[in-house]
């Protein structure tokens, strides 16, 4: 039997990617919004939802899902620290699978720049460099936050030293600095790529998606996974069984 599904966000890019990807995923859209609707009216009957939609409406469909029992994947990024406490808060209640990226792929370089992270000491300077279409809203997305996250956690370093863009006379760059950098044109669907440059030689993992239907898949497959799990907070690590 399908799984139900309550979309959030549907006329978008990847709302449409979602819906048009949901039959031969063993899903249905049992509900689809967007801005100026509500989602209520379908919640009661769907088995999860699924939010890519705009960051202020996340929080208001976290907690009616939290209200029906209904557990809530989240693709919607560029949340504010407030909305995300927020949303984290109801973890106790229902699952929330909450991934930057959600192509198998992607996760896949995630795993790997934690491995090449630990093995790889400050001698190999961090570069991340991000690439989407012209009418992405927020830098850098969230699948280079999330891997500059995975850097900071395998160096035991925080946020100081990261580096977001360069311009002027900004001198050396510092031991253990994280360059992080955000390029945005045409149509592109997603570029991502981790460097890891030392004297004499440089490592670099690269994951390029040439169409929102990888990310679609990958939405609808931790919607399928939630429905059967408990109430928390998983990553795309937990669908896919990496850990």
């Amino acid at each position: 039997m399908a799984v139900k599904i309550l979309l959030n966000g549907c006329k978008g890019r990847m709302g449409q990617a979602i819906s048009s990807a949901a039959p031969e995923n063993g899903c249905e859209i049992f509900g689809a919004c967007d801005a100026g609707d509500s989602p209520e009216k379908f919640i009661s009957g769907c088995d999860a939802a699924i939010d890519f939609s705009f960051r202020e409406a996340t929080p208001a469909l976290a907690e009616l899902c939290a209200k029906y029992g209904k557990p809530l994947v989240i693709g919607t990024t560029g949340h504010t620290p407030q909305q995300r406490d927020a949303i984290l808060k109801l973890t106790d209640k229902i699952a929330i699978v909450w991934a930057g990226n959600y192509s198998v792929g992607v996760n896949l370089l995630n795993y790997l720049t934690s491995i090449a992270a630990k093995i790889l000491n400050e001698s190999y300077d961090v570069e991340i460099v991000e690439m989407h279409h012209r009418h992405k809203k927020d830098a850098p997305s969230g699948t280079a936050e999330k891997l500059k996250q995975i850097v900071c956690q395998a160096r035991g370093v925080g946020e100081d030293s990261v580096c977001y863009g360069r311009h002027g006379q900004v001198g050396e760059r510092p031991v253990g600095e994280i360059g992080v950098h955000a390029l945005r044109g045409g149509s592109v669907v997603g570029d991502h790529t981790v460097m890891f440059a030392a004297d004499g030689e440089r490592l670099e993992l690269t994951h390029k998606a040439a169409d929102r239907k990888v990310f679609a898949q990958g939405a609808l497959r931790a919607a399928k996974w939630a429905v059967s799990a408990k109430p928390g907070l998983y990553g795309m690590e937990d669908v896919l069984n990496f850990k």
